[in-house]
């Protein structure tokens, strides 16, 4: 295998992620082109010398050029439905548009793309149609493209697969809409990569497109069938209606699983189309062994349960800036304990909070404000999180994001749940006594306009309780931490 200079777009979205550090072992340069840089650092293969990172605007073609020269091939493994909306399709052409022309002016040979598949037709859902225009504007330029064509992706943090897995685990009875007899093929999110990484040497995949799939097609309602068995659950009773409209379905999906309703009506309107692979030219291409419906499911459901989830779908987008706390009200709640245990044990115990862990105190509160924001279209406590114990930037804590960290020092987190104002939430520790150290916990607040106010005298009577048992709880278990040693 030639060692090259390969380009990634996307490096820190689901796929990307994945992708990079199997080009790292291979022995490729791997130059990723992100908007957030920092959300790379906390990476395993973050200190590799053959990664370069770089901070990249996709939709400026003449910086983007700069950054991509010197590159033979670029993966574009862009998907700006997290970040941009309903408007995600117009955006997403804009960017694969500037990206052909940037390619194009900086003699990239060939750009490698993971699309949707799906047969061409007039009712072919917007979702795909948009993925179709995105092939297109790549090889507008006359760069090479390669493009691939996948159906759901069954692996651990995938959107597709998690949507699966929380109807199923919730859902003992579950009225569906028609799509549930809808035929698709998916795959492996391992045989995804295998094809990716595949095509890099293989020349006859050059300027060709493929359907890719795993070995069996079979309807929604056999999947899920599958993911109860190995979940270990009875039989879902599914009953399937004609009544269900894609918004309907993507209400369904909101209040039931970790994806928004944004992410989630494009998804569910997809649907309705038959995913299945038309041709297998790439099975003889690029031979490899492909997973089972049962066998990535269960695969999947192994990473989960060893707490070895690579990416997740809700690490993609963008990191907000600071809100302008200039200028205005902010509120703060301030509070501080001295804690008998050292800073690195103190830090260790704060990074465990959300998810499975919960919030150490009161956590029927927190439940219950989970509860509040998924009724008005937030995320709710449902994202958990990619990890039981560790953190890194741009990861979702439940409906917060880590926006800042330093280790054994600050964690920093910023609200998205719905709300009227900006919140951040703050973690310092002082460790400068050795085995002792004072944690700081800051709320801040900036509301906007009179619901914001209200808003926060609303909650204040219950910070007392809340961060005063979530104190209470990190010291806790940071005294046990200290006293096993790790």
């Amino acid at each position: 295998m030639d060692k090259k200079c390969i380009a990634i777009a996307g490096a820190t979205g689901y796929i990307g992620g994945r992708l990079a550090p199997r080009l790292l072992s291979a022995g490729h340069s791997v130059r990723c082109l992100v908007r957030s840089p920092r959300k790379l650092l906390d990476r395993d293969w973050a200190a590799n010398d053959r990664l370069n990172v770089r901070q990249a605007d996709l939709a400026d073609a003449e910086s983007l050029a700069a950054n991509l020269r010197g590159c033979e091939i670029a993966f574009y493994l862009v998907h700006s439905m997290v970040s941009a909306g309903s408007k995600y399709a117009d955006q997403d052409l804009f960017l694969a548009t500037q990206f052909a022309k940037a390619a194009q002016e900086a003699g990239v040979r060939r750009i490698i793309y993971l699309g949707g598949l799906g047969s061409t037709s007039k009712d072919l859902s917007e979702h795909l149609s948009s993925r179709r225009q995105v092939e297109s504007a790549l090889a507008s330029t006359g760069v090479q493209v390669t493009v691939f064509r996948a159906a759901m992706i069954i692996g651990s943090g995938s959107a597709s697969f998690e949507i699966l897995r929380y109807l199923v685990e919730r859902l003992p009875v579950m009225i569906t809409p028609k799509w549930v007899s809808t035929n698709c093929q998916p795959i492996a999110v391992r045989n995804v990569i295998g094809y990716l990484l595949g095509a890099i040497d293989n020349e006859q995949t050059t300027g060709q497109i493929f359907d890719i799939g795993g070995p069996d097609v079979m309807c929604y309602r056999d999947i899920m069938r599958i993911m109860a068995k190995e979940l270990g659950l009875r039989a879902r009773w599914v009953i399937p209606v004609p009544v269900f409209t894609p918004r309907l379905s993507s209400y369904w999906i909101h209040l039931v699983t970790p994806l928004s309703g944004d992410i989630a009506q494009p998804l569910a309107e997809g649907l309705k189309n038959p995913v299945v692979c038309s041709e297998h030219r790439i099975r003889d291409l690029i031979p490899q062994q492909l997973l089972s419906v049962q066998e990535a499911i269960h695969a999947a459901l192994n990473k989960i349960a060893e707490s070895d989830v690579e990416t997740s779908w809700s690490m993609a987008g963008p990191i907000p800036g600071d809100p302008d706390w200039a200028g205005g009200t902010v509120f703060r709640d301030i509070r501080k304990v001295p804690i008998k245990a050292p800073a690195w044990a103190v830090f260790k115990a704060v990074c465990r909070v959300g998810g499975g862990h919960g919030w150490y105190g009161w956590d029927f509160l927190w439940h219950i404000r989970g509860w509040m924001d998924v009724m008005v279209g937030g995320p709710g406590l449902r994202r958990g999180r990619r990890d039981p114990d560790n953190v890194g930037y741009g990861e979702a804590l439940d409906f917060w994001r880590v926006t800042g960290m330093e280790p054994d020092k600050m964690l920093a987190l910023r609200a998205e749940m719905k709300l009227p104002g900006e919140a951040l939430l703050e973690f310092l520790i002082d460790g400068e006594q050795g085995n002792e150290c004072v944690l700081q916990q800051e709320a801040l607040f900036l509301p906007r306009g009179l619901f914001g106010l209200l808003y926060w005298y609303s909650v204040v009577p219950f910070h007392g309780l809340v961060f005063k048992g979530m104190l209470q709880g990190i010291e806790s278990t940071a005294l046990q931490i200290a006293a096993e040693g790790h």
